[in-house]
């Protein structure tokens, strides 16, 4: 079928109509909203830990899965669930996201231990795999592809980086406030509502839905990721050379390695291999992992070094990152603007480069120093790169996708940032804490040698994930086309 915004001659052919249809402004407004939550979730209980800790008498090791659940089921199934959404419909699987994580936050917030925690924050995170790519998918079928597309994910990816910090700071203030459990009790009316909603306002669609549903490669590919978010996430702490770390990473291989034999054989494949031919496309989804690996270590150890050499308060922490959201919002609608007049290449380069130059500013922040002077300026360039980058990896992410396989971009992107995120903590602070119990051992307790122990392991971490946004220049600058890909037609149907 024709996709939104395009009409069938009667050739067969498409002719392109760029003006998106009436109501897109409802549908562009609910899936960032639910999107919103979805990503806010993802950093909503960083603060609130400690509270967490104390009401159900957690182990550090068993705090820790608070979070790595939710991101390890999240990261596992967008590819799944972007499928799903093709397959089945991508409002169906919107709603029926939508209500499991409202009732999943329920779960956590009545949770009466650590296990019945960690287990309702995995079912969170399978909600959030749903929403994320169906949402994605919803957007980019209702805006064609050109000017209004770029405004609609303009938003989107504005939105995608401040929703992470609005986690942190509605953390901070509602575990200070009526108390932890709220951090989840908050989701239940929006998420419900949403779900109810989304049928005035989302017209359902999906893609070819000619041949089987590809369950091997959906098993094997979800296996692979779910593996290997958690084996990142656990590296930092059991080493990377353990055998446990080598052993899964082999299986995560040949897990992979199964999917793509499945895939190059079967007529209905998950993902479709060919969508790796768009150089554009391939090239996003690369320096998203890079990306998002830069930016998941940067919140990581800007929290951190705020709190451990700064001193700042955990909520006073979250608040100093409110300028860098606006700034993201600045330089996604800065972005926004250029793509519609040039290529993405050179708005993903100044993006990185801009982002780049503010974690070197952050790599120099001396012990003594001040917010005003050494952290805002290095946060304000960092967001209004991220900005940049984020609108752009997006748009670059969805260019020449066709309407059926819309779901398959949506998950891989989406993916792409999740395995990206993980992964950059895990390398970030293997180099940030090699030695470090060492050097703290060896300072017997001195708050000022500890202090500057500790500032001696971020400043390296500021570092490592500067040149994760090198690496991610280079990629851009050798990969990326220098011409806009045209819009493709519908996948051909077997």
């Amino acid at each position: 079928m024709a996709a939104p915004g395009t009409t069938a001659s009667s050739s067969g052919s498409l002719s392109s109509d760029t003006r998106a249809p009436a109501g897109s402004g409802a549908i562009l407004a609910f899936v960032c909203i639910a999107q919103f939550m979805v990503f806010t979730d993802v950093s909503i209980v960083n603060l609130a830990l400690p509270s967490i800790k104390e009401g159900l008498g957690m182990t550090d090791i068993k705090l820790e899965y608070v979070v790595t659940a939710y991101a390890t089921a999240l990261g596992g199934f967008l590819l799944l669930g972007g499928r799903l959404a093709d397959a089945f419909g991508r409002r169906r699987l919107l709603q029926t996201g939508l209500t499991l994580f409202a009732l999943a936050s329920l779960g956590s917030g009545l949770a009466e231990n650590g296990n019945m925690l960690i287990a309702f924050r995995a079912l969170q995170g399978m909600g959030s795999a749903m929403i994320a790519p169906a949402a994605l998918s919803i957007l980019t079928n209702t805006f064609p592809e050109g000017p209004e597309r770029n405004k609609a994910l303009g938003v989107w990816g504005s939105l995608t980086g401040i929703a992470s910090i609005v986690g942190v700071i509605a953390g901070g203030v509602l575990a200070d406030g009526p108390g932890w459990e709220w951090i989840f009790f908050i989701n239940i009316p929006i998420g419900l509502g949403a779900a109810l909603l989304a049928p005035r306002i989302v017209p359902e669609s999906r893609g070819d839905r000619s041949g089987s549903f590809d369950t091997a490669g959906a098993f094997t590919l979800t296996s692979a990721l779910l593996l290997l978010i958690f084996t990142l996430g656990e590296a930092t702490h059991v080493g990377w050379g353990s055998a446990r770390t080598v052993i899964s990473l082999i299986a995560v291989a040949a897990l992979l390695a199964t999917f793509l034999t499945i895939e190059s054989k079967t007529r209905s494949p998950m993902m479709p291999l060919r969508i790796f031919r768009n150089k554009t496309l391939s090239t996003a989804n690369l320096a998203a992992v890079l990306v998002f690996g830069m930016m998941g270590a940067l919140f990581f150890f800007a929290s951190l070094f705020m709190q451990q050499v700064f001193g700042y308060s955990p909520m006073k922490a979250g608040f100093a990152y409110v300028p860098l959201a606006v700034f993201v919002a600045v330089g996604a609608t800065v972005a926004s603007i250029m793509i519609t007049k040039m290529a993405p290449k050179p708005v993903l380069m100044a993006g990185l480069a801009t982002m780049v130059v503010g974690l070197l500013l952050l790599w120099r922040a001396p012990v003594g120093g001040s917010y005003a002077v050494d952290l805002l300026p290095a946060f304000l360039i960092v967001g209004l790169g991220s900005g940049m980058v984020f609108v752009t990896l997006q748009i670059a992410a969805f260019a020449g996708v066709s309407e059926d396989e819309a779901g398959v971009g949506a998950g891989l992107i989406n993916t792409s940032q999740e395995a990206g995120g993980a992964l950059g903590i895990a390398v970030v602070a293997t180099i940030a804490y090699s030695g470090l119990a060492a050097k703290l051992f060896a300072a017997k307790g001195d708050v000022a040698t500890v202090r500057d122990t500790y500032a001696d392991a971020m400043h390296n971490a500021f570092l490592a994930a500067a040149l994760f946004g090198v690496a991610a220049l280079v990629l851009a600058i050798i990969l990326m086309p220098s011409k806009k890909a045209e819009p493709s037609a519908p996948a051909p149907v077997h």
